[in-house]
This record gives structure tokens, C-alpha cells and sequence, in this order.
């Protein structure tokens, strides 16, 4: 069952117009967001971002629109789909059909899609640079639009050559992100995670584990510039988006990583996923 605007309907039930603006430009934003025993994980800081997206491409907020009414319609929808235990949703906002780059309208449609989660952490994983393309600097590029041409590409291209992930980087050759979340980089006792400025997503488990670094005095947690050659330089690299929450990395080019920091974080976090609100 997919949750349109509100209603329950069978998937072959939901019509989507060949004019939806989300189809024909892009023109949508969504979050993806974890369910653990009929909870929304981490629900407060997914919603705020979507809040903030949908100011940000002058999207109109509905009034209904409340943290709690979003809430209840997420817990709706996973309780007719049977997933409350652990499951993944994907909250989808797109402006309403009609216009072409201009839009008759700024009013909003959504839908809230529940999957059953089988991912789990893998002890060998692979990554390396995807050069083909670029991950545009700047702010637009912090908000989870449809527009994921460039994770796709890079995707496409890690499975081709036998990778678990890719690394995105930006038109200075700056490090932004994986194709499916955010990285983290550590050094001795310093670690690195590349700025908002860099053209990277504003991932929700990125702002905890930047949360549970920052509380550690015996590490030095920096937003910066992370260049492809300051990983492989590195003694630790993982990995994290809303799903999977953390995943080390055990391999880039011909270098191998410890994982004993990341698996540490991931504890720190998962405790934080069972005390959220």
C-alpha cells in the first residue's frame, strides 16, 4: 500500500500524470527515513530538513503539514504494510502538475512509500573515485532532490568494476560523498567529514555522528576539504547514511583500513536510534 496525499491505495491503484513535475524536471525532494519497532527513527531531524528543503525551493508549505501529522501518516502507512519492526520509508514531496520550467502552481502532492530492510553491514567493502562526472559544489546540492543522475552513474559504475560504493567528488576534485551517503575520514586523531560547502548531503546520521565525534576529547572532528589522496592516506574510512546507519570501509585502491573506530561509532549511534524520539 502507498500513501498519496492521505489515502491508502494499492500500488496499481496510484495513477502518477505524465505531467508530474517530479517526472518531467526533477521537480520533488524526499527523505529516507528508518523505521525500528514503530518508531521513526531519528523523525524530528528528518522532518526539520524537509522543512528546510521545501523553503528552500519555494515549495508551499500545507498547513496540516505539522511534525506530528507527517508522524502519524509514516505510521499509518508502515502498520497497512505489516514492516513496523524494521522497515524503510520513502517520504516523496513534489510540486503539483502543470506548467513547464515555470510552474502554475507552488502547491505540493506526496507519497509515502514502506520497503522491508535486508541490508546488512558488510565486512569487506570496496570503494574507490568516480571520475566521470562531477557533484556540483554549493547549497542546492545539500538537499535530497530527485535529481540523482550522478549517484546513479556512479553506481552503474561501481557494480561494473566489482565496488561496493563510489566517491563523488566536486569540479575542484574536492571529496563530497559516497553514491548512497556521506563519508568520514580518520587520521591519527583527527576526523574528517567533507562541508556542506562542498556540495554534500545534509545527512541525518552524518549530523550524529558529527554529534557523538564532537563529545570525544580524544578526537578532533573537522567539517573541511578532503582531497581522493587523503583517503587512501587514512587509517580508518566508513561510511553512513539513514538506512544502514554506518558501514566501514575496508578497501580503496590497494589500501586496506582498520574498521575498530567505525564499529565503535556505530554502537555509540545505534544507542542513539533506540533513545530517539
Amino acid at each position: 500500500m502507498v500513501n498519496y496525499n492521505g489515502k491508502l491505495l494499492n500500488e496499481e491503484d496510484l495513477n502518477i500524470s505524465i505531467q508530474n513535475r517530479g517526472f518531467k524536471y526533477g521537480d520533488s525532494i524526499f527523505e529516507t527515513i528508518k523505521i525500528f519497532k514503530n518508531k521513526v527513527v531519528f523523525w524530528e531531524d528528518h522532518y526539520f530538513r524537509l522543512m528546510a528543503s521545501m523553503r528552500m525551493l519555494r515549495m508551499k508549505i500545507p498547513l496540516k503539514f505539522t511534525l506530528e501529522y507527517l508522524e502519524q501518516e509514516i505510521l499509518k502507512t508502515v502498520k497497512e504494510n505489516n514492516n513496523s519492526d524494521l522497515s524503510r520509508v520513502r517520504l516523496n514531496v513534489f510540486r503539483k502538475d502543470g506548467g513547464l520550467y515555470t510552474p502554475i502552481t507552488n502547491e505540493i502532492d506526496y507519497t509515502i512509500q514502506v520497503n522491508s530492510i535486508n541490508y546488512i553491514t558488510k565486512e569487506n567493502y570496496k570503494i574507490d573515485v568516480f571520475k566521470d562526472f562531477y557533484n556540483y559544489s554549493g547549497l542546492l546540492s545539500t538537499v535530497k532532490t530527485n535529481n540523482r543522475m550522478v549517484n546513479t552513474l556512479a553506481s552503474i559504475y561501481a557494480k561494473e568494476n566489482d565496488l561496493d560504493n563510489c566517491v563523488l567528488i566536486n569540479e575542484r576534485k574536492g571529496v563530497v560523498e559516497v553514491s548512497n551517503g556521506n563519508i568520514f575520514v580518520l587520521k591519527d586523531n583527527v576526523v574528517k567529514t567533507p562541508s556542506l560547502n562542498e556540495g554534500c548531503i545534509k545527512g541525518i546520521v552524518r549530523k550524529k555522528v558529527i554529534e557523538i565525534i564532537s563529545k570525544n576529547d580524544n578526537y578532533i572532528l573537522e567539517e573541511t576539504t578532503i582531497s581522493p589522496f587523503e583517503i587512501q592516506k587514512a587509517d580508518e574510512v566508513f561510511i553512513t547514511n539513514a538506512i544502514i546507519g554506518i558501514q566501514p570501509v575496508t578497501n580503496y585502491k590497494k589500501k586496506s583500513f582498520k574498521t575498530e573506530f567505525g564499529n565503535k561509532i556505530a554502537k555509540s549511534l545505534n544507542v542513539l536510534e533506540f533513545t530517539s524520539n
